[in-house]
């Protein structure tokens, strides 16, 4: 069974936010609107960040883009008191949004902050309703539940039903999430992690590599290459 994870590389990132339209659209996530953003309340399932590094005047920005981290040991599945919130067996924290009472204790829980809170009912621009995924897998979740990134599952479900549908053995190579697809920069790699010949499980290797918050022992699935 694959174990799913990412590779960045912050060299290559330039902040186009591709990654970030691209999550939007195939995920179906709402759109905040100027009102609720001065609320703190938009909604990015996946976004990317300014960190700062050094001492004024000689202060270096780079961007890290931060996705859900998919840690192998979530504390925000440990505190949901309905388990709307697991990971599975392939290694993918995801939400059942059927089950979710909005009780935000994993919002706390998560030393990321990559889960958000949907205050209001789903809404978008005129301009963008017609650009939304018809997947019944992504459906807009209602008012009232925790929303996150989840590796565009439905991508992978999609994935395997094509595979079986041409008779043939699902690879790790024919699932890809949105952000990975449209990264311009082509600084996003995934795979499968316990495959040692993959070039995701390479990287996360490399001496480069570090994780966010590693020392917390979350064992995130995201992994970041430092710049060079």
């Amino acid at each position: 069974m694959p174990r799913w994870g990412m590779v960045i590389d912050l060299d290559k990132c330039f902040a186009c936010q591709s990654c970030t339209a691209a999550c939007r659209m195939e995920n179906n996530t709402p759109i905040a609107g100027p009102d609720q953003a001065i609320l703190g309340r938009a909604i990015l399932w996946n976004e990317v960040l300014p960190f700062l590094e050094g001492e004024y005047p000689l202060v270096h920005a780079t961007m890290i883009p931060r996705p859900c981290m998919h840690c192998d040991n979530p504390p925000c599945t440990a505190v949901c008191p309905v388990r709307a919130t697991y990971k599975n067996e392939e290694g993918i924290v995801v939400v059942d949004y059927q089950r979710c009472i909005g009780c935000r204790m994993c919002t706390v829980a998560c030393p990321y902050a990559i889960r958000y809170f949907n205050w209001f009912p789903p809404e978008w621009p005129q301009a963008l309703k017609q650009h939304l995924n018809p997947d019944p897998e992504v459906a807009p979740r209602p008012k009232g539940v925790v929303e996150k990134c989840t590796f565009c599952i439905q991508r992978l479900h999609r994935a395997r039903e094509k595979a079986a549908a041409e008779g043939r053995t699902f690879q790790a190579t024919d699932y890809m999430p949105a952000c990975v697809q449209t990264c311009t920069g082509h600084a996003r790699y995934f795979g499968d992690l316990d495959d040692p010949n993959s070039l995701v499980s390479k990287l996360s290797h490399s001496p480069r590599a570090f994780r966010l918050l590693e020392e917390l022992g979350t064992e995130p699935k995201v992994y970041y290459l430092k710049q060079g």
